[in-house]
Formats: structure tokens, sequence, C-alpha cells
């Protein structure tokens, strides 16, 4: 269940000049226009109705016989169409600059906001509370350029209700009282069950959740078969009514515990207005008034009693914004990855696990314990083990990506964390089982990705192709690699793009990996959709590349019997390492691994 976010008042005029700031930096003349054109958008109807009501006097009196008034009525009849017009052109311009505004503050904070979580430290991907924090700030970023706007329409909305009130208090002290006496219960009772519609969004964020991901399977084609095939697509539609009603039937329980309430409210404000209307036309026709003042009058009131509803509306849309802001600026304040170390000049001879032991953040279970390993340049290392044996995360650690609980990680004799981790990295290729595909992109730019820090190299994509054995599928495609690989997609001619299998895009993963060329090569399982013959043919071109380091984790044993050197894990633990003959030899846990296979 989520956290319901209560703002002190202080916390609001803070979280509201944080807005102000971020907008003002993003975009400073919109800013200024969209202040200006809520006090203009607030102010000018009521203007404008006070020359209508001035219009219609003096046509009541050109009517009686009046010489004058004839002229009066033209004049403001031109006023008011000069109004009208002011009105029409200034909200053209405050909608190109509330859309420049929000293009601009849209952009400033998306991008901040993309640039820190690629900064975070990588075991906060992990973490569930990171990432609930992400998910709420993500949502928050593309909606934060409208939170402006909204801060606009307050303003707005209470210079409406301000104005309202002291425009009746000209024309007569208690129509102001009256109306403000009527406003008040129903700014009492819309504020309640704002805050009770605010209540119900957080506690029932889960059920929401649930219901979104449902909707989301059901209408993904990939899913089509197994859900069809299981018989589940009734019980999913099941679950989603479920989910719907916890979440959709109590809000509307609860906003029927309010229709009396806000019922009497509305009376309350209609008698004030049919009240005040009464009055007016008593004065007029007691010569007291003159007859424009009823246009003026009802005008008035209606506009006094609109701007207080749109007050609380905006005002309570403002408060959960700026609660959600909360969630914005916290994610924003987490820590980045530190990387201040020196930087690394070249291909390290050795790497080291000195001791190693490591547990994942918010668990005290042990994925490694005690490993101690070297591999040294242009070797050919395998590492083995069941599933869960801790192959990947020791993988994690010598990339640097997480940092050991216990012992070092240390390249050439020096802790791995005392250097800028990307100078590391860029010696590095990786490939693992849950490779990135790039849907948008064409074929050819799915290999490039390997390295975008060069201008395209036809000789490296080449050979890319040869290595991975991507070559021949690739030219059967209708535009070879500048095919899009997903369907969804086409060309500016209107090529469509093509679907690829699994052992396709793998091989267009490993082509990327080749591309690359780096000196250190790291391979997890990179071939489980690629058939036996296949891989080993990739693996013989890889091996056979001498001025490489080539780590891979395999379940395959025509892969792992060409390595150098084997590490068996098991539980945490390197159990047994040598060569394959020397590991089938020993008949330990390496031996009773493959058995099936030897």
């Amino acid at each position: 269940m989520a956290e319901v976010v209560h703002l002190s008042t202080r916390q609001r005029f803070v979280a509201i000049a944080r807005v102000a700031k971020i907008t003002y930096q993003a975009a400073p003349l919109a800013v200024v226009v969209e202040v200006s054109g809520s006090i203009i958008n607030a102010v000018l109807p009521i203007v404008t109705t006070y020359f209508a009501a001035l219009t219609t006097t003096a046509l009541a009196e050109a009517f009686t016989g009046n010489p004058t008034a004839g002229s009066r009525a033209i004049t403001y009849v031109i006023i008011t169409a000069l109004l009208g017009i002011v009105m029409t052109a200034w909200s053209s311009v405050q909608q190109y600059m509330s859309k420049s505004m929000r293009y601009r503050v849209e952009a400033a904070v998306s991008d901040r906001m993309y640039e820190h979580f690629l900064k975070l430290d990588f075991w906060r991907y992990d973490d569930k509370q990171t990432i609930d924090t992400y998910d709420k700030a993500s949502r928050f970023a593309s909606f934060f350029p409208y939170v402006f706007d909204r801060l606009a329409t307050v303003i707005s909305q209470f210079i409406a209700l301000l104005a309202g009130l002291v425009a009746l208090i000209l024309v007569s002290w208690w129509l102001g009282l009256i109306l403000l006496a009527a406003v008040i219960p129903g700014i009492i009772i819309q504020f309640r069950l704002s805050r009770a519609q605010t209540r119900h969004w957080n506690t029932h964020v889960e059920d929401r959740r649930s219901r979104s991901m449902i909707e989301w399977n059901l209408l993904q084609p990939d899913h089509m078969a197994e859900l069809r095939l299981y018989g589940v697509v009734r019980h999913l539609l099941d679950l989603r009514l479920k989910f719907r009603e916890a979440d959709e039937k109590e809000q509307i329980d609860f906003e029927r515990s309010f229709i009396f309430k806000r019922l009497g409210a509305d009376i309350l404000e209609a008698a004030a207005e049919v009240i005040a209307l009464l009055w007016t036309v008593s004065q007029i026709i007691h010569h007291a008034l003159p007859i424009g003042q009823f246009l003026y009058v009802q005008q008035i009131v209606s506009r006094a009693l609109g701007g207080a509803s749109g007050f609380v509306s905006a005002i309570n849309s403002v408060d959960e914004d700026l609660a959600n802001l909360v969630d914005y600026q916290f994610f924003m304040e987490l820590p980045e990855a530190e990387g201040n170390g020196a930087r690394l000049r070249g291909v390290p001879h050795s790497i080291r696990f000195d001791h190693v032991s490591f547990h994942y953040p918010q668990s005290d279970i042990m994925v490694l314990q005690d490993i101690s390993l070297e591999i040294t340049k242009q070797q050919h290392v395998a590492i083995v083990g069941e599933n869960g044996a801790g192959k990947t995360t020791l993988i994690k650690l010598l990339t640097g990506l997480y940092q050991p609980t216990e012992g070092t990680v240390l390249l050439d004799g020096t802790p791995l964390p005392e250097f800028e981790i990307g100078s590391w990295h860029r010696h590095l290729g990786m490939l693992s089982q849950n490779y990135t595909t790039y849907g948008f992109a064409t074929a050819r730019d799915n290999i490039y990705f390997g390295d975008v820090s060069a201008p395209f190299d036809q000789k490296r994509f080449d050979q890319a192709l040869d290595w991975a054995e991507a070559r021949t599928f690739l030219q059967k495609l209708p535009q070879g690699v500048d095919n899009y690989v997903i369907t969804w997609m086409e060309d500016e001619a209107g090529n469509k793009g093509v679907d690829l299998s699994g052992g396709q895009w793998q091989r267009l993963a490993l082509a990327r990996n080749f591309y690359r060329d780096s000196p250190v090569i790291i391979l997890d399982e990179p071939t489980s959709a690629i058939d036996a013959l296949a891989e080993s043919r990739i693996f013989t071109h890889l091996f056979e590349a001498k001025d490489k380091t080539v780590i891979t984790i395999s379940h395959r044993l025509t892969t792992v019997k060409k390595a150098d050197i084997i590490f068996m894990l098991e539980n945490g633990h390197v159990v047994e390492r040598g060569t394959h003959q020397e590991l089938v030899a020993n008949k330990g846990a390496y031996y009773t691994m493959f058995e099936s296979q030897l």
C-alpha cells in the first residue's frame, strides 16, 4: 500500500518555489506570460461584463428618448468588441507560450532525470525501493510541465473569485457578503472530497498497477499463444474486473456519501444568486440602479461562483502534484556513483579476485564466498556451475557494477574501485543472456551500437557478421542490413521491418559484441538459442583470436572444453579449477555436471 504524503504549509510553499524556479530557469519569458495571463484572464472578463452592462443601460436610455445615450451605446459596443479582440489575441499568444514552456520544461526535467538515473550505483537497479521511487518520479516528470499551468490556474481562479466579490461590493456590500457566505460551505466540502479522492488514489496504487499490467499482457501479440493455450484469458479478465472494482467502486461509494452535502452547497449558492438577482431587479424597478446592472450582477455572481469552484479544484490538483514532487526530489537526491578514480591506461595483465565474498543489498544471503582466482591477459577462461552457483554475480563484480562485501577485485594489483569505472568498461565487451534488442533501429545500427565512440567501420562490421555467422540471414532480408528488425517499424520508402527469431537476434547481439572488438570479452550463455554446431564454429573463431581475453559462462561442453582454464562454482565457492582434461580426470563436481554430455 502506498504511503500518503501530507505536506505542511511550509513544505507546500517550498515545493511551489521549487516548481517556479525550475520552470523559470527553463523558460523565463513563458513564465512571465503565464503569470500575466492568469491576471488578465481573471480581470478582463469582468471589465468586459462591465462595459456590456453599460451598453445595455445606454440602449435602454436611448429607447426612452435620451439623445446622448445612442452615441454612448456605440462607444461601449466598440470598447466591448476591442476587449474581445484583445482576449482572443492574448489567448493565442498565451497558448503558444504555454506550449513552448511545457516543451522546454519537460526537456529540462526529463533530461536531468534520465542522466541522473544512468549515473546511480548499479545495485540500485536491483533495489525495489529505488525502482518504485523512479517510477513515481518518471510519472511526475511527464506531468511536471503542467504543474506551473495549474499554479497559474490557481492564481487566475482566486483572482476571479476575489474580483467578483469586490465587483459585487461596489454594487452593494451585503451582496458581496451573501456571496461569500454561500461559497464557503461549497469550498469546504470540495476540499474534503478532494482529500478523500487523493487518499483513495494513494491507497489503491497496487490495484491500478496490477490492472495495468494485466491489460498490457492481454494486448501483447507475443503473449497470445500461451494465453490461449493455457486458457488463462478468462481468468485474467476476471482479475482485471476485481482490481477495477476495488479501485473504482470504492471511489463511487465515497463520492455517493458527498452527494447530499454537495447538493446542499449547490442549493445555497443558487439561492445566493437568486437573492442577488431579485434584489437587483427590485432596485432597477425602483430606479435605484440602471437596467444594465442586472446583466452585470448576473455575470459577476456566475463568474465568482465558477472561480470558487475552479479555485478549489485547481488547488487540490496542485496539492497532489506537490506531494508527487517530494518523490521526484527524493529520487533526484539519490547519490550518484563515484567516478573520480584514476584512468586505466591500458589492458590489465591480471584480473584477480582476492578472498571475495558478496551478498546483494537488502539481503544477507551470501552469493559468493571467499573467491580467490586470477585471469591473465589473453587467457581463455570458462566459468561453470549449476544455476544459482554465482557465475553471473562474479561477472558483475569483475565489471565493477557491484563492489564486494568482503575482499577485493584487483587490476594489476590495484583495487578496481580506485579506477574511473568508465575507463575499465572501455576495455570490455559483454553479451549476457538478457541481451538488448534495439527494435527502433536497423540491423546495421544494432551492430554498430557495439562501439559508437568512433565512426562506422565497414571492415570491423564485415568481420563481426562473419564471426557471428549473421551474414547469411541478414542478406536475405528485403533491405539487407539496412532492414528494420521488427514488423512495427518501416523506413521512409515504406519498406516494413521483419521479425527475427530468437537465434537470429542472438547472432545480431553477438555481432554487436564482435564489432566492439574489445580486448576483454565476457560471454554469459550467449548462444543459448543457437544450435550446438553453429556455437562451436563461433567459439572457434573467438578462441583463435589470441590477442583477446575471453571469459565465458556456458553449459555446453563443446564450448567449455576449449578454455585454457575452467573454474567450477558450487554454492558460491570455487570448488575446482583446471583444464578440461584435468577436471574430467578428477571425476569431481565438473565431471558430474557434464557427465551426460561426455
